[in-house]
């Protein structure tokens, strides 16, 4: 049915809400506005993600450096140096080495949050790997991580929603301390020592490489401190 002098939509409108009464007007136009809002959310959220992804882009480009060069920092710190060979505190050296952690998650693609503090703990930073965040903690002391130190983390961890965490410990963690971390507990915690990182500046495999099969240890076999290259368990030193 044509009528002339009015326009085809207003008809159907007519038709719709009106005479046949399908449909209440008012309603369809909070739905039509509920979806213009739902739109307008996701439209926002695709561009904060995009600004986020570009942004982490650039701060991956702006410290962009070489596995030779990250070798080069990892073994001045073991001498006690810094890039420039200047002898070094062990404050400074803990600083350094969380550096240079950040440059060599940064180096491939993958986010890292600056360190944080939320009330009664200090968290050294973040990272957010295959769709799910670990904090991250990382030590470097003269010898292996206590328990009370691996405790206190692990703490931080559950205490988060889904929490997960990666405790980095340059020479490594006491017996104890990682025997009572998989005695009778929820695995959320993996575990990472100066020899996971090794073969990672030698170019042998990369963090994401380590990272996997960490991750796998501890889903899969309830293994938290193993050997990132065979999988198998770490020989704690007496």
């Amino acid at each position: 049915m044509y009528v002339k002098g009015t326009n085809g939509m207003e008809l159907f409108r007519s038709l719709l809400f009106q005479k046949l009464n399908k449909l209440s007007e008012s309603e369809a136009k909070r739905n039509i506005s509920h979806l213009k809002q739902l739109q307008e959310i996701r439209d926002y959220k695709i561009k904060q993600e995009r600004q986020r992804q570009e942004e982490q882009e650039r701060k991956r480009k702006d410290i962009s450096i070489s596995i030779n060069e990250l070798k080069e920092i990892f073994l001045n710190l073991f001498s006690g140096k810094d890039q420039n060979g200047k002898e070094i505190n062990a404050q400074r050296r803990g600083y350094l080495f969380e550096e240079f952690l950040k440059k060599l998650f940064l180096n491939e693609g993958i986010e890292v949050t600056e360190p944080f503090k939320i009330v009664g703990e200090q968290i050294d930073g973040s990272i957010k790997y295959d769709g799910e965040h670990y904090i991250i903690e990382a030590k470097w002391h003269d010898k292996w991580s206590a328990s009370d130190s691996l405790y206190q983390f692990a703490a931080k961890v559950e205490e988060k929603m889904y929490g997960r965490g990666v405790f980095i410990s340059v020479n490594g963690f006491s017996p104890d301390s990682v025997q009572a971390l998989t005695t009778g507990k929820a695995l959320r915690t993996i575990l990472v020592d100066g020899g996971d990182l090794v073969p990672i500046t030698e170019g042998m495999y990369t963090l994401r490489e380590m990272l996997d099969n960490k991750i796998k240890a501890a889903q899969t076999m309830g293994r938290i401190y193993v050997d990132s290259t065979n999988l198998a368990d770490k020989v704690i030193r007496q």
